[in-house]
């Protein structure tokens, strides 16, 4: 046997693992969560330190296979955001993955998820996107595709939700997409959002092998391969290093520093495509969708927001582990409040 090898607070890949997969074999949601163990390992993160959050679906039962350390909590279809709001405001030096699917966040949960947005809720926001209820047996979901077409479900008439557009009217400061059959790429987003302040929303294409993976499907693996476009070759650089750059051309990469003090590796391809840029972002989803692709990577990036804790002015010590008497008013304090509101 070789020797197991130790990160940098003596763990092994296999203390960030949790339970056994329920799902379908060659389900997109086990490759996501098994780049989450991956990164998790890479990055030396002590598992007590993460809250992992879920709703209802398929999607949702994937907390339960990583990460089986750290905090967890299943809550009501699509009310991920609110439970984890709440958490956050509780202890905000949890790092937070909420695991979300275009069912729990693009229909029921899609109130929820953009006040999360609009609060900059500091979690990475992962949706695990297969445009179909797979875990009732296939019918269409707010993100399927207009005019598709399911054995069992007939024909969609309405035009899809595109979470990612929904990220960015609502203020996201973080907004990516992927392809779960991209391991490299989910990996270098899911770091990039982990360093992120505020809300970092993953919109991860993830086909359901069961339902929605015929090749019309922009949900499925072979249409995913073929017509995905990404944006950039993306990389995560640890902060601590410091890297020197130079100008460059098309089709080189550049190092750019981000305003939170972590770091992204941008390639350029045929045009420099800007991620700071918010107009630019929404009009290449806008012609993506009009052109039935799909572009990975990052879509837009501003550190600039203040995230929930920073708004609400919240002490450094979590305010679930102050003492009563530092939480609870005096008498005193109670009546003089009583007397100013008479």
């Amino acid at each position: 046997m070789g020797k197991i090898r130790l990160n940098s607070i003596g763990l092994d890949r296999n203390d960030y693992k949790g339970q056994p997969s329920t799902l379908c074999q060659g389900c997109g949601h086990n490759s996501i969560a098994n780049q989450i163990i991956q990164i998790a390992y890479e990055l030396s993160i002590e598992p007590h330190t993460v809250l992992r959050l879920s709703g209802i679906g398929c999607s949702s039962k994937s907390p339960a296979y990583f990460l089986g350390r750290s905090f967890g909590f299943n809550s009501l279809h699509g009310r991920m955001p609110s439970v984890g709001t709440g958490a956050l405001v509780a202890n905000h030096h949890l790092k937070a993955i909420g695991v979300s699917g275009d069912g729990d966040t693009g229909s029921i949960g899609l109130g929820q998820f953009k006040h999360a947005v609009r609060r900059n809720v500091p979690m990475v926001y992962i949706v695990e996107n297969n445009g179909v209820y797979g875990l009732t047996k296939g019918q269409f979901s707010a993100t399927a595709d207009e005019g598709q077409t399911l054995k069992y479900a007939g024909q969609n008439p309405f035009p899809p939700v595109d979470i990612c557009m929904e990220a960015l009217v609502a203020g996201a400061g973080f907004v990516a997409r992927s392809f779960s059959g991209d391991a490299k790429q989910v990996r270098e987003l899911l770091k990039a959002a982990l360093s992120h302040k505020g809300t970092a929303v993953l919109d991860i294409i993830s086909p359901c092998v069961a339902f929605n993976n015929q090749d019309t499907s922009t949900k499925s693996y072979g249409y995913g391969k073929e017509h995905e476009a990404p944006l950039h070759d993306f990389g995560w650089v640890p902060p601590a290093e410091e890297i020197v750059i130079e100008e460059y051309d098309p089709g080189e990469m550049r190092v750019v520093e981000m305003p939170d003090g972590s770091f992204i590796q941008l390639r350029k391809l045929e045009k420099d495509y800007d991620p700071t840029d918010r107009l630019g972002a929404i009009h290449q989803l806008q012609w993506a969708q009009e052109n039935h692709e799909f572009i990975t990577g990052l879509i837009y990036y501003d550190a600039s927001r203040p995230t929930l804790t920073e708004v609400n002015n919240t002490v450094d010590t979590p305010l679930a582990t102050l003492p009563e008497e530092r939480i609870r008013p005096s008498r005193a304090t109670l009546e003089n409040l009583m007397q100013s509101l008479r």
